[in-house]
């Protein structure tokens, strides 16, 4: 791991380099994140088609970069709940289930607002 004390430009470095590793290891251990991933890639230039105006287009491709958001925030949650320990425990549930919650309310939030801007 990197020098965590470090200032200024070699902390911004850093930081690159821990996000970088964040998005790797997303994408290796959840598909769910790898299925986002490629709801993107395949809206993003619909929504550049499809959207008439530059806000609609943002709020377009915004509404399924939110998803990805939420996927990689529920994915940190379930690797601490692991670290933590395998066992059955009841907050270790209700964590992951809050977490998967959020992942699929910015689903259907995605969901809205293409429909609303769409139709």
């Amino acid at each position: 791991m990197a020098n965590q004390n470090a200032k200024g430009f070699k902390r911004l470095v850093n930081a690159c380099f821990f996000s970088v590793a964040g998005f790797k290891a997303t994408w290796q251990h959840e598909e769910a994140f790898r299925q986002e991933v490629a709801l993107f890639v395949v809206t993003t230039p619909l929504a550049i088609w499809l959207g008439h105006t530059n806000i609609e287009k943002v709020l377009l491709i915004g509404s399924v970069v939110l998803v990805l958001l939420v996927e990689l925030l529920n994915s940190a949650v379930e690797a601490v709940v692991d670290r933590v320990g395998f066992e059955h425990h009841e907050l270790s549930g209700r964590a992951k289930d809050i977490g998967s919650a959020a992942v699929m309310l910015s689903l259907i939030w995605a969901g809205v607002v293409w429909s609303w801007i769409l139709l």
